[in-house]
């Protein structure tokens, strides 16, 4: 197996994602891997980490960066020998199996959909991410790749999203929920309605509406949201818990018998923290391409970088596009007769 490598993806690259490649290296002797970005500057920390001449890694050079604060479309349209679109390139044609990428999320949605394609039955890919729950973890589809979506779209994202969780969760009927303000069916906005009477015909174990509390409850195991609604709270869920962090550390500190009872549950906050460590997950999978495309967060640690590639390859290996597609076989002629009833209805 093949996987494209973004060296130059993230706020730390290359430093970190060479680290991270040079771990997976050893972890994965099955892999082989594409190193993509300036090579001059990716020789330097190949040599540091003492695999600049190991047989496994083929170097690929690439000019340019997309900048995070660059638009989406800049991959595409100013910066076409990008690493980012460089890796979506070798993608396309076949020459790796995989990439990963803890680069510019926007710019490798772009360039994937341009260059990659959807597959057959996939109008959008949607980025299905991994978040902590109370007794494990439930995926967010979309985290934030389409903030405007159609009833079809959130169809195709609970077929996605159930195939993902069945090969991370290891469930053959993974619970599948719809993000709303209540849990009746007729809550929520009109996509949501409209949603709720596509997706309640799936061929999938599908629990009906869920608000976003009930979630870390174990309310689904698979979330579907439009982009704009599921990066709000992936945003959000974020935010609390930096602050939370924030919190902790401002009341125990308070006065000297607090921070030795801190100093006596160091390990139960090492434990606390592990919970929703994102460096054991890597990255999101961007579902709906054709190829498989993992997308790491711009801080990812040598670790994320690790089991970012880890996924990508189990990916591959448990066929997730080919269980999509099989999925969406399945499911075509009910989502077709749904999606015209609804056309006929307004």
């Amino acid at each position: 197996m093949k996987i494209a490598v973004d060296g130059m993806g993230g706020d730390y690259a290359p430093g970190v994602v060479v680290e991270g490649l040079t771990i997976a290296l050893a972890d994965f002797p099955e892999y082989e891997f594409v190193l993509v970005g300036h090579t001059a500057k990716l020789k330097f920390y190949l040599e540091k980490y003492g695999i600049a001449n190991n047989p496994r890694i083929t170097l690929v050079h690439a000019d340019t960066v997309c900048e995070m604060s660059e638009p989406s479309a800049v991959s595409v349209r100013k910066k076409r020998n990008s690493s980012i679109t460089t890796c979506a390139k070798l993608l396309k044609e076949g020459a790796v199996d995989a990439m990963v990428t803890p680069g510019h999320t926007g710019a490798t949605v772009a360039a994937t959909k341009v260059l990659v394609r959807s597959l057959p039955g996939i109008d959008r890919p949607g980025l299905a991410a991994s978040l902590p729950a109370q007794q494990g973890r439930f995926i967010l589809m979309d985290a934030g790749a389409n903030p405007d979506c159609t009833p079809v779209n959130l169809v195709q994202f609970a077929i996605m999203g159930e195939t993902y969780a069945q090969y991370l969760f290891k469930d053959k009927a993974p619970k599948v929920g719809l993000l709303s303000v209540g849990g009746e069916d007729n809550k929520g906005k009109s996509l949501t309605k409209e949603s709720f009477s596509l997706i309640e015909e799936l061929p999938i174990n599908f629990v009906g509406n869920v608000e976003a509390d009930t979630v870390f409850e174990g309310a689904a195991d698979v979330l579907i949201a439009d982009g704009f609604a599921g990066n709000v709270m992936l945003k959000g869920i974020e935010g609390l818990a930096k602050s939370t962090l924030f919190w902790l550390k401002k009341v125990l500190s308070k006065n000297a018998l607090r921070l030795v009872g801190a100093m006596l549950a160091k390990n139960a906050f090492r434990e606390l923290k592990a919970f929703g460590d994102a460096d054991d997950i890597g990255g999101a999978p961007l579902l709906g391409i054709n190829g498989i495309c993992i997308i790491g967060h711009g801080s990812s640690s040598p670790k994320a970088v690790r089991n970012a590639i880890r996924v990508a390859g189990e990916c591959v290996e448990f066929d997730l596009n080919g269980k999509i597609i099989a999925k969406l076989q399945e499911a075509h002629a009910t989502t077709e007769e749904l999606s015209a009833r609804l056309l006929e209805e307004k």
